[in-house]
């Protein structure tokens, strides 16, 4: 049986790998006896989970609850007990939130603990951000913050430094490389492909499924790969979110500050990019921006390569243009000429599911918009273009008369669906106000509601 290799808390760990979709936070509770790591939600949104992991990317806090044990080889993993000192000293985010009363049932403050202490070693002060992922029903968040805030000038313990990955040999169930991944799905095809388990892990542990033939792609180095030229960006479908958002920082802010409103720091540092693709989900964050920019998906069949636009992926609700041993190697697409803009709609800005998605992009000559592409999430079975939306922008002056021809053609494009998130005539209505909005921010007026005062 394949062993599974990981520093826990500094220390060498070796497991029998009986079960590839067990949790580390049953392996922590049930077998460690490391109780101080919670089960709230079990699902990836409450963070009373959270635990720090290293590799050679760096540290993230990420779900314990969701991440399989499998998916730990060669990594090293801080639970709450590690982040004190041996000799019982505490860290400076724990002595800053005892000083700033921080706690009161105490249930939530674990995960509250390695969350900060990941966002301290990083040198991220963007405490709301980072403390998206956790949810305090108690003390509420301002003397949270005000205990981060506190920290963020301390020096980095020394014993936090000191965490390292294990030294390890192969992954088992993860090919190191596409040639690998590529042989071992033609091998198994219709194996389940696991990038960050935040999808699959839910049905593990809310739907209490067992998929048994499974490979992860963690391991494998070239989808890992992030490659930036002077047009555009090609990248790996292993990225994470996290690295995907750092990335297009300086070359597209408004991607990335799209990505900020995915999920939560625990989230974003798992979940990839090709799995936010591959799993076609109708309301995914991703697709409605990058079919926006242009955006092209290769996929590998063996030694076979194809590229197709990506909105060509997604043929109808949950059925996307893939072969059973086929897997997303890489999204490609292009940097903007600063008319790019996306756009998230949800019952909350942190943490929560969209209703309605978008991803607006064009060309402007001398006013006249060319190349239009709008792209929307939550208004069909799919992630889709709004065709005649666009051809009411396409070859004219760009303003508010045009924004309104274009708003009327999208009922045209879309008649959308009402369920628990969003009724059909909202969704109708707000895909037609972020067309709007789009106009009003090219003009220089202010839109965000974290920008906008009463």
């Amino acid at each position: 049986m394949p062993e599974i290799a990981f520093h826990l808390n500094g220390t060498p760990v070796r497991v029998e790998l009986a079960d590839p979709t067990r949790t580390l936070l049953d392996l922590l509770r049930e077998d460690r006896g490391l109780t101080g790591t919670k089960e709230g939600c079990n699902e990836g949104d409450c963070g009373a989970c959270t635990v720090m992991v290293t590799d050679a990317a760096g540290t993230r806090a990420l779900n314990a609850c969701i991440l399989f044990v499998a998916q730990l080889h060669g990594r090293a993993v801080t639970t709450v007990e590690g982040i004190a000192a041996p000799d019982g000293r505490l860290h400076p985010v724990q002595q800053a939130m005892v000083d700033h009363h921080g706690s009161q049932c105490g249930f939530c403050t674990p995960g509250f603990i390695a969350s900060m202490a990941t966002a301290h070693l990083n040198g991220r002060t963007d405490h709301d951000d980072q403390l998206a992922g956790n949810l305090c029903r108690c003390t509420g968040y301002a003397p949270i913050v005000r205990a981060a805030e506190a920290a963020a000038a301390e020096p980095v313990p020394d014993w936090i430094r000191a965490a390292a990955p294990a030294e390890t040999g192969p992954a088992p169930l993860a090919p190191a490389t596409a040639d690998a991944l590529a042989a071992a799905l033609a091998a198994d095809p219709g194996a389940l492909l696991v990038g960050g388990a935040t999808d699959v892990g839910l049905w593990v542990t809310k739907e209490l499924r067992r998929p048994e033939r499974l490979i992860f792609l963690h391991a494998c180095r070239e989808l890992q790969r992030i490659d930036e030229t002077a047009t555009g960006f090609r990248v790996g479908a292993g990225v994470t979110v996290q690295r995907l958002r750092a990335a297009t920082e300086t070359a597209l802010p408004a991607l990335a500050g799209y990505l900020r409103r995915f999920a939560s720091e625990q989230i974003r540092g798992a979940a990839t990019v090709g799995g936010n693709i591959a799993n076609g989900s109708p309301i995914g964050d991703l697709p409605p921006a990058l079919i926006a920019l242009g955006a092209t998906l290769t996929l590998r069949r063996g030694a076979q390569h194809r590229t197709i636009p990506l909105e060509a992926f997604f043929l109808d609700y949950r059925k996307q243009d893939r072969a059973p041993d086929e897997f997303v190697h890489s999204v490609d697409f292009r940097k903007t000429n600063g008319n790019f803009r996306a756009y998230k709609i949800s019952k909350r800005f942190d943490q929560d599911i969209s209703a309605v998605a978008a991803g607006f992009d064009m060309m402007l000559d001398e006013g006249v918009a060319t190349g239009v592409r709008l792209a929307f999430g939550g208004m069909a079975g799919t992630p889709k273009r709004a065709r005649a939306a666009e051809a009411a922008l396409e070859g004219r002056a760009f303003g508010l008369p045009e924004i309104h021809d274009a708003m009327a053609a999208l009922a045209e494009d879309f008649a959308p669906m009402s369920d628990m998130r969003a009724s059909a005539g909202y969704r109708l209505r707000v895909a037609q106000n972020l067309l709007l909005r789009w106009c009003h921010e090219l003009n220089g007026e202010p839109v965000s509601v974290l920008e906008m005062g009463a």
